[in-house]
């Protein structure tokens, strides 16, 4: 893996020249100074904790200010215990903690020791991609906890931080692995493979999850876990034979690419209603937050192809299923086209990463979707996003979330009338 020469498996060291990721409005030496403090601080004295920093066009008191406002609720790390780390050599001793998060220290403890020794794509390749089932396991925990845990490994990929990949492995290993299971696994099985040419687009697979009436009515309000309770229980095959069909060959990375990105902005962006002030999903931003790692993913050096379209098809997969189980909303992409551009990128990213009481999640979106526009720039003709659109959803993105308080930021499950009506919290 390339990077820094003083970053390691236990030491974080973001350098601006080497380490500002694959989207950056300008990163300043002293904030990537303080971002690396900050965040080997919370490595050491914390539990689980997802750092959503902003990364780029930030100050040094901007990074503070984010970590200080999450650092309250966080909980202390637990013990390592060398025994358990030692154990989890064997593979029935590393499958022996999963997913008990008060092993998250011990698995942080022991990936650290691992990378320390084999280096980060060796890592991946036998705890992720080796395809036996401790591998397989492990890959259906990464997609877990509303994908967090791919994202935390993500962005230490992203930016060339071994500590942080060891972070998300620990994370991805603490978390629960049942709709690896339930959805991952069986729709691969179904789809005749990994990297099999794909004959439909994201796009195109989510016009078809909305005209599947047993999709759109598999979810219901009351449901606690929309995703396990409504559509995995009441529509499993209709979602799984969609979900299946969204696969990705070799020579259709860059076009699939594109398509990932702008369809997930899209049903962002357009779940809206028109009598009531524009708002976006709380759900759906992590399906965008997490499809600008697709551009780093894709040109790994060290991670084989198979893996890189096997990760592709996964997204794609997660991202059907986040749509359906939040209703299904109905798409009104008209309302984004007429939004007003009060703002340009810099000032986007400059209210992004001063909100008073965002927690990163808001700095993420408007960096993913700035990133986006790059990415489609020239074959967007016939992609829902297209044009100055991307700047308009900037523009959505900083002015729907000036609620004060979380709770007044996102709204939760855009497709039910009571989202819209309490604007109150959801569960997953």
């Amino acid at each position: 893996m390339t990077s820094s020469a003083s970053a390691s498996a236990t030491k974080i060291h973001l350098v601006p020249a080497t380490d500002s990721g694959v989207f950056n409005a300008g990163v300043r030496e002293d904030t990537a100074r303080v971002t690396s403090e900050l965040l080997q601080d919370d490595m050491e004295k914390h539990h689980v904790f997802f750092n959503d920093m902003g990364f780029h066009s930030a100050s040094p008191e901007h990074i503070k200010n984010a970590y200080n406002q999450n650092v309250s609720y966080q909980r202390p790390a637990k013990p390592v215990d060398p025994g358990v780390v030692q154990s989890m050599c064997e593979v029935d001793g590393f499958r022996a903690g999963l997913g008990m998060e008060k092993n998250y220290s011990n698995y942080l403890a022991f990936f650290q020791g691992e990378i320390d020794a084999k280096g980060v794509g060796d890592v991946l390749a036998e705890y992720l991609f080796a395809g036996d089932e401790r591998a397989e396991n492990m890959l259906c925990r990464l997609f877990g906890g509303l994908i967090h845990p791919l994202i935390h490994l993500c962005f230490g990929l992203e930016f060339n931080q071994p500590a942080i990949v060891a972070q998300g492995l620990a994370q991805a290993a603490v978390h629960d692995d049942w709709l690896g299971r339930a959805f991952f696994l069986p729709a691969e099985k179904m789809s005749a493979g990994v990297g099999v040419a794909g004959k439909k687009s994201l796009l195109e697979l989510l016009n078809e999850c909305r005209a599947e009436k047993t999709l759109v009515d598999s979810v219901k309000w009351a449901d606690s876990n929309k995703i396990k309770d409504g559509v995995m229980t009441r529509a499993p095959e209709q979602m799984l034979k969609i979900a299946a069909q969204f696969t990705v060959s070799e020579d259709q990375v860059e076009e699939r690419l594109a398509d990932m990105i702008n369809t997930v902005v899209y049903y962002t962006s357009a779940a809206q209603r028109s009598t009531r002030e524009m708002r976006l999903d709380f759900f759906f931003i992590h399906c965008v937050n997490s499809s600008i790692f697709l551009s780093k993913i894709v040109n790994l050096p060290y991670l084989g192809q198979r893996s890189k379209l096997r990760l592709m098809e996964w997204k794609g997969r997660i991202d059907l299923l986040m749509y359906v189980s939040r209703g299904t909303p109905e798409l009104f992409v008209d309302e984004v086209a007429k939004y007003p551009i009060k703002e340009d990128w810099p000032q986007i990213f400059e209210r992004a990463v001063s909100h008073s009481t965002d927690d990163g999640h808001l700095a993420k979106l408007a960096r993913a979707v700035a990133h986006g526009q790059r990415v489609c720039q020239g074959i967007e003709n016939k992609m829902p996003i297209n044009g100055d659109m991307w700047l308009r959803i900037g523009n959505i993105a900083v002015d729907s979330t000036v609620g004060e308080g979380q709770n007044g930021m996102w709204i939760r499950s855009t497709g039910f009338d009571e989202a819209w009506e309490s604007q109150g919290h959801d569960h997953m």
